[in-house]
């Protein structure tokens, strides 16, 4: 009763976060054609990496605005995590498409990534799965990768820049780590989850 209230004090509408979160898988096919316009030209290159930008940030105050306003939902719950994964699955596959990054690696993350995603919608059942700590810094790290792979071709990089080639790598490696063991992670907790919800079924029953 009390939060409509609380709302139109601070001037946060209800539906911010989630209209983030839309703009978020909105912002995906612009990101891929200004991208593949002219993938060896600097200048539509920053403008891709400026879209993908964007819409990460997206990502950021949507997240704080839900929590800091109390505007958690089921549908960010669900759909926020969705709209990363749309958004870094487009730029991994891309790149790979580009021969910039190693499809294997691309392979590896977007298993883990849509994996987890299916494994928290068969959790509905049971319980809203919503996004942990690491998985969170598992995003960051993955955006930060993507972020200093897109701007210019990273082959040339090695040559022009070499300390930023090597250190994207470098990110890159470490999001690729995070990605895997947060991944285990999440299983974990939705067997103990599950485990749980069967065990209480059970106490109930009996």
């Amino acid at each position: 009763m009390t939060q409509p209230a609380q709302h139109a004090t601070v001037g946060v509408p209800a539906w911010l976060p989630n209209a983030l979160t839309v703009l978020r898988l909105v912002l995906v096919p612009v990101f891929l054609v200004v991208l593949f316009a002219h993938p060896a030209d600097f200048s539509w290159r920053l403008a891709a990496t400026v879209a993908f930008g964007v819409a990460i940030l997206t990502d950021l105050f949507d997240g704080k605005l839900a929590r800091r306003y109390d505007l958690v939902s089921d549908f960010g719950k669900i759909w926020d995590p969705i709209a990363d994964k749309a958004l870094t699955g487009a730029a991994f596959i891309s790149l790979s498409i580009l021969g910039e990054l190693p499809w294997w690696i691309t392979i590896v993350i977007l298993a883990r990534e849509w994996g987890i995603t299916w494994m928290r919608a068969a959790m509905l059942k049971y319980e809203v799965m919503a996004a942990a700590a690491g998985g969170k810094l598992k995003t960051v790290l993955q955006s930060i990768a993507l972020l200093m792979f897109l701007p210019y071709p990273m082959p040339a990089t090695r040559e022009l820049l070499p300390f930023w080639f090597w250190l994207g790598w470098l990110v890159m490696g470490a999001a690729l780590v995070l990605t895997l063991v947060t991944g285990v992670m999440y299983v974990r907790d939705a067997l103990r989850l599950r485990a749980e919800a069967k065990a209480g079924g059970a106490g109930r029953r009996s």
